[in-house]
């Protein structure tokens, strides 16, 4: 496990800011000095520029085309991140003065607490404080007069992903994505909103991507901050205000590296294969490693895992031994403990396969010492 100058390297498994591709991190190195032929930084770019409008626009052209976006979809680049984009979707489209929010996870939960500032908040599905499945759609409690029903496609912190797109009778559905968008491909016309927080897939923190479907457009409240607003973004093409004009530049980078790759099902293939290696080790270890996920809401993306039952003592030997080979970040979240395996897009199959097989040594050692 090498850098191109031969030197140690390391493999990041972070959750978010999570790894970059090295070929974006290299062609970001190059321009960082002089961008194309302006002979100044790109974090120095005037983003009233034609230099940058280009860089927006392709950027807009490439995911449009690797995710077949319908004309009758924007593509916004904002600020506030995800947790933004939470208050930013009621504050848009809660037009009658309801919504619908399917709670399967720690960031849905927040997202639905967030909404509930500014309207009522139909909990589609019981309360419970442990996620370990998405409860069957006949379960579900919509309210046909909702103003759109809202989910989490991939919960980081406890591991939840759908693998089908929910069905909601005609009322418009909102995703967040931000942590599983371009890792498959996506009937965009499905939805009324797709957003993401970029630092997961798509490039660095501080740039927020949201799809939105025309007719969703012009029913903002008037509460509503002029940077939240859809509308004045996708009038303004962004550019209302001073956009993050560098994080922008780099997903623009990370989507043609995608696209490169065999677009969203290249991704989708190699997600499928780092997923597998993990799982497969977990599932053949007699319980040593244990993950608390039904097979079928099972992430391809966040692996969360213990070993035992959480032997908190052989966990830490456990990060601390992948520290030491060069495995970063592989601590679970604060609210979940134990160790959890990010994969994201630019993780390759070697480093999963480095993880896997340090999972098989360390398993192998310490079997009896968990009282197997």
């Amino acid at each position: 496990m090498t850098d191109q100058s031969g030197k140690p390297g390391v493999i990041n498994f972070g959750a978010g800011p999570a790894k970059l591709p090295h070929e974006v991190l290299k062609d970001v190195q190059k321009e960082l000095l002089a961008y194309g032929n302006t002979q100044i930084s790109i974090l120095e770019l005037s983003h009233r520029s034609n230099d940058f409008k280009k860089v927006i626009d392709d950027a807009q052209a490439t995911l449009r085309d690797i995710l077949n976006i319908p004309d009758n979809y924007k593509i916004l680049f904002m600020q506030g991140g995800g947790t933004g984009i939470f208050a930013a979707v009621p504050l848009n489209i809660m037009n009658t003065g309801t919504a619908d929010y399917l709670v399967t996870g720690s960031w849905s939960a927040k997202a639905a607490k967030e909404a509930a500032k500014y309207g009522k908040v139909n909990m589609v599905l019981p309360k419970t404080t442990k996620y370990t499945e998405i409860p069957d759609p006949s379960t579900w409690n919509l309210n046909p007069n909702a103003s759109y029903v809202y989910y989490c496609a991939n919960e980081t912190v406890h591991g939840i992903e759908f693998d089908y797109v929910p069905e909601t009778n005609g009322v418009p559905l909102v995703a967040d994505m931000s942590s599983n968008i371009l890792t498959k491909p996506l009937d965009v016309s499905k939805f009324g909103i797709i957003f993401a927080g970029a630092q997961k897939n798509i490039g660095p923190a501080g740039v927020a991507l949201v799809i939105v479907r025309d007719d969703l457009l012009g029913r903002a409240m008037e509460v509503c901050p002029t940077v939240l607003s859809f509308t004045v973004m996708a009038n303004d093409n962004s550019l209302h205000n001073t956009p993050p004009v560098f994080q922008i530049y780099v997903v623009g980078l990370v989507f043609e590296w995608i696209r490169k790759r065999g677009g969203v099902e290249g991704m989708q293939n190699f997600a499928r294969k780092k997923s597998n290696k993990i799982y497969d080790v977990i599932d053949n270890s007699g319980g040593f490693y244990t993950c608390p996920i039904k097979l079928d809401s099972r992430s391809k993306m966040n692996i969360p895992f213990r070993i035992g039952s959480g032997n908190e003592e052989l966990e830490k030997e456990f990060l601390s031994g992948a520290a030491a080979r060069g495995m970063l970040q592989l601590k679970g979240h604060r609210s979940v403990g134990g160790i959890r395996a990010s994969l994201y897009n630019a993780v390759t199959q070697e480093e999963a396969e480095t993880l896997a097989n340090y999972m098989k040594s360390f398993y192998k050692e310490h079997y009896n010492k968990a009282g197997k």
